[in-house]
């Protein structure tokens, strides 16, 4: 039986670095310190295979202008100006 699903970090080089418990939905990060992740590599060294993760493709855009941010809460600069009693 699956126990847990590989995950896509949100990384320069989309490394799987993360798998999902999925009894609890836990994240475990791949850190060797981690006693999660000791007992997943342990399930997988019986034969086990996690769920692969989901395919991502990467997107690569400009970072968004101060005025694309403010529009993308719903507000322009009079309206933060305002908010922040600035004439």
């Amino acid at each position: 039986m699956r126990m847990y699903k590989l995950v896509y970090d949100i990384v320069p080089d989309d490394t799987i670095q993360t798998v999902i418990r999925l009894s609890d939905m836990v994240y475990i990060p791949f850190e060797n310190a981690n006693s999660d992740y000791q007992t997943y590599l342990a399930w997988v060294s019986e034969g086990n295979k996690p769920f692969p993760a989901d395919i991502v493709s990467s997107v690569t855009s400009a970072p968004l202008t101060p005025q694309e941010k403010l529009a993308a809460a719903g507000l322009s600069v009079d309206d933060l100006k305002t908010l922040l009693g600035i004439s």
